[in-house]
């Protein structure tokens, strides 16, 4: 199989860390429409490969989480048997989200939907990757209670932000969210800190995910075809997030604040990863 060379996987990546669609890669890289997508899966592949590894006996203190909505290939509602049997994983999808407060780091992330199962499967991968008991907050969406105590135990001051929205009696925003009036802090296990009761990090990445992947831009024509470009848009995303680009009020990335790395990371050390990952294979 022929390889693009290591100067040309560079710019494709770093285009598509930059929110580039697949199709205006195309045209500013010049390379074709199917090169950029392998090389979008492998290099997604090898970013979360390399999360996961390495994203251990971290020193987290205050977490934060939430799920952000999205879709493959058309939303659920959509989803015809005809189009279930032809592309698999098609219809909504939820990104699950922890940050660390203080570090903006993002630890791990899930893709999934947005039952119980998910819920645990998210939280057991959460709590396997922090050493040390922590505290964190998250929405009220209820399949939490039981995963975090499955989770965790008695070993972490968790509580719950459940937020309040109106209603719109003349129902003329359809897209707008309902305007939230209020939010309940409610403790449910542990001695949480009530100042840092608070999702208001993770809101702000959920943002930051909305602005810089095109999959997940509100009200827009750019969305996954594949789940399995999906799930590598967004491995590659949190790669670019936790490890390349500088955090404008730590002044240097997630990674480094929380002492995953020491240094600063490129584009270019993403593509040593994948020529090692390749290499590794074909031995």
């Amino acid at each position: 199989m022929n390889r693009l060379d290591r100067e040309t996987r560079t710019r494709v990546i770093s285009a598509l860390i930059e929110g580039c669609s697949i199709r205006s890669t195309v045209r500013m890289t010049g390379v074709s429409k199917k090169a950029v997508s392998r090389l979008l899966v492998e290099a997604g592949q090898v970013a979360a490969e390399y999360q996961d590894h390495v994203m251990r006996n971290l020193n987290c203190r205050r977490i934060q989480v939430d799920e952000l909505w999205g879709f493959n290939y058309c939303k659920a509602k959509n989803v015809t048997p005809k189009i279930a049997a032809k592309v698999p994983g098609a219809g909504d999808v939820w990104l699950w989200v922890a940050i660390d407060a203080d570090t903006k780091l993002v630890p791990c992330v899930l893709l999934g939907g947005r039952s119980a199962s998910d819920a645990h499967e998210f939280v057991s991968d959460l709590a396997s990757r922090l050493r040390g008991r922590v505290q964190m907050t998250s929405d009220g969406h209820r399949p939490y209670l039981e995963a975090v105590e499955g989770a965790f135990g008695a070993d972490i001051d968790y509580a719950m932000l459940v937020k309040l929205y109106g209603q719109d009696p003349e129902n003329e925003r359809r897209y707008s969210p309902a305007k939230c009036i209020g939010a309940i802090p409610t403790v449910v296990t542990g001695r949480p800190d009530p100042e840092h009761i608070s999702t208001s990090y993770v809101e702000r990445q959920n943002w930051t995910v909305r602005t810089t992947m095109r999959r997940y831009t509100r009200l827009s024509n750019g969305f996954s075809r594949k789940i399995e470009n999906h799930m590598a848009a967004v491995a590659l995303n949190y790669f670019a997030y936790n490890f390349i680009k500088i955090h404008s009020s730590l002044r240097m990335t997630p990674a480094m604040a929380a002492g995953v790395t020491n240094r600063l990371f490129d584009v270019s050390d993403l593509v040593n990863l994948l020529i090692e990952s390749e290499s590794k294979k074909a031995a």
